[in-house]
């Protein structure tokens, strides 16, 4: 769940341009958070501001508080913030949505390896439905993976990439990191490593294999000049493509298929466990090919399958 939007004019103290307030962002690492936000999760430059806002204040009360460090903090601490934001009188939307913009900012430092343990998992769960995933359909899908020029000389990379994190679901942090000796393609596998750096084995699609066979037989090597580190994927100065580079990729291919609604890798990632579900895929199966550890998680997207359901009855039962 995102937040939607900041619910007071107020600025946080640690937006200012002060030099404690400046060291004070950089030791919370937001920045790198922010970063994650835009060039991973692909969010707007509105719902970035409110996760800025929202979790700028949690800084602010952290700092407070003699917190002097993310990993230094407990779960008594997101409580007594939660109970500050109660006493300003919040609406409870707002507290909700605060929540769950400390629960991503946890998530991240977690995956990072910024902090041993996430605080923020036995806060209670705000109330109402969590925002569906943004989704792709198939026909959208086929025009972005599609939209790669094959003239250009990186064409079968940018193919083959799009392809993956399609074909196997997985997350823009984890294409990046992919090794060559990773990879299986005759068996038609892949080993990734995953948040809170959890290694899992992901199948790949027929069209992705085709694709990387065609980039890494013919394009990896004229890319790669020795500083390649052994990743799968490349930029064209020879080194690994980073979350920022997928993410412009992505979005000049979106551009260049007509696709209106925003479009994140973790959009293709959404649209590869929806499309899964749609064709009758165990929830357990999905689950382990994206690499949840709570099954909670998986189960977001049984709600945007009871959608499709209801589309399809809509639109074929002679009495909906």
């Amino acid at each position: 769940m995102e937040p939607l939007s900041s619910d007071s004019p107020e600025k946080s103290v640690v937006r200012s341009s002060s030099p404690d307030a400046d060291q004070l962002r950089r030791g919370f690492h937001l920045e790198r958070f922010l970063d994650y936000l835009r060039f991973e999760r692909g969010v707007s430059e509105r719902t970035l501001e409110a996760y800025d806002h929202d979790v700028s204040r949690l800084v602010t009360f952290l700092s407070t508080k003699g917190v002097p460090a993310p990993d230094r903090v407990v779960t008594g601490d997101l409580r007594s913030f939660v109970l500050q934001l109660k006493d300003l009188c919040l609406a409870s939307s707002s507290i909700a949505r605060n929540i769950s913009a400390v629960r991503a900012y946890f998530s991240f430092l977690l995956a990072e390896r910024l902090t041993a343990f996430d605080p923020s998992e036995k806060l209670q769960n705000p109330r109402g439905l969590r925002a569906l995933p943004e989704v792709l359909s198939v026909e959208e899908i086929d025009r972005v993976l599609g939209a790669p020029d094959l003239a250009h000389p990186l064409a079968w990379r940018d193919r083959a990439l799009l392809e993956t994190l399609y074909g196997a679901g997985i997350r823009v942090s984890e294409a990046a990191e992919l090794k060559l000796h990773n990879l299986a393609l005759d068996e038609e596998i892949a080993l990734v490593r995953g948040k809170g750096n959890k290694e899992r084995v992901v199948p790949v699609g027929r069209r992705a294999i085709g694709a990387l066979s065609v980039y890494l037989r013919e394009t990896r090597p004229r890319l790669d000049r020795g500083r390649g580190d052994g990743r799968v994927f490349l930029n064209a100065r020879g080194a690994p493509l980073t979350r920022m580079g997928i993410w412009k990729i992505l979005r000049g291919h979106v551009e260049t298929a007509g696709i209106e609604k925003p479009v994140s890798p973790h959009t293709l990632r959404h649209s590869f466990a929806t499309h899964l579900l749609e064709g009758g895929a165990d929830l357990v199966a999905v689950q382990e090919m994206l690499g949840h550890a709570d099954i909670t998680t998986t189960q977001i997207y049984t709600h945007v399958d009871r959608r499709y359901l209801t589309e399809v009855h809509r639109g074929f039962h002679p009495r909906a």
